[in-house]
């Protein structure tokens, strides 16, 4: 662990620490891969102009931050979320803390037929190659190189998904080439969630930038909230893997109110 990487780990949860730590010592794939990707930004329009709300629904068995863990065959509960109305998918591959795989990711982009975001702590350009994905997350408070990154992803095909907390961190992913721009309202140096995160680093970015919010969504009202806000998608978790998934995404989405 370099200077930069031991006074950032500081500043976070033990949990992210713990995170991170297993990142980097996480064995690195060998080759590269090579993207025919599904595009997450059209996926995101298409659903606002069916007149769903635009949900990248995420296959989470477990996290730091929830109880329990959800052991359904991630691929059932991955179609159920299409059914409910979902616009795109995000798989975790994060395995010691997320309970996610490469292989669960794999599995579910070869069933559904709408774009899948690989959402993992990826540290370097080598981890990028564990597994084919439509877009990639890249957590820029994580990341030195984040252009490097960014750049890295694009080669193999990845839509990154530059992940951002602060208005610096917006002004350092704009810079590093970044066009589709998560806000995570969750602050991960304390794991604190607060929605107005988004609502004060969105009106900084610029129009032609696909923005989605991350984190804190639990109902409808707070989906709406968001996309008042500026939101182009919703990347909702927690909410989702509680109780039947298809009926939590059917109400996120607005599909049940049809």
């Amino acid at each position: 662990m370099n200077a930069s990487e031991d006074a950032r780990d500081e500043e976070m949860a033990p949990a992210v620490r713990s995170i991170l730590a297993a990142a980097r010592d996480r064995r690195v794939p060998e080759g590269s891969v090579s993207v025919d990707p599904r595009d997450i930004p059209v996926a995101l329009a298409r659903a606002r102009s069916d007149g769903r709300r635009p949900v990248i629904a995420e296959v989470k068995p477990t996290s730091p931050t929830t109880d329990g863990v959800r052991e359904d065959d991630p691929v059932e509960l991955a179609e159920s979320m299409v059914d409910g109305g979902a616009a795109a998918l995000s798989v975790l591959t994060e395995p010691d803390h997320f309970g996610g795989s490469t292989e669960a990711l794999r599995r579910v982009r070869e069933t559904v037929d709408v774009p899948v975001l690989r959402k993992d702590f990826l540290l370097e350009e080598a981890q990028l190659d564990a597994v084919e994905a439509d877009a990639v997350l890249l957590i820029a408070r994580f990341l030195d190189d984040l252009e490097g990154m960014v750049r890295a992803a694009r080669e193999r095909g990845f839509d990154p998904l530059v992940e951002v907390h602060t208005r610096e961190e917006l002004d350092r992913a704009l810079g590093a080439g970044a066009d589709l721009v998560g806000v995570n309202n969750r602050d991960l140096a304390h794991l604190e969630v607060d929605l107005s995160t988004f609502e004060s680093i969105a009106p900084r970015a610029p129009e032609d930038a696909t923005l989605v919010a991350e984190s804190g969504i639990g109902d409808p009202e707070d989906a709406d909230r968001m996309l008042d806000a500026g939101a182009d998608g919703l990347l909702v978790g927690s909410a989702l893997m509680e109780g039947s998934v298809r009926e939590n995404a059917a109400r996120l989405t607005g599909v049940a109110d049809r």
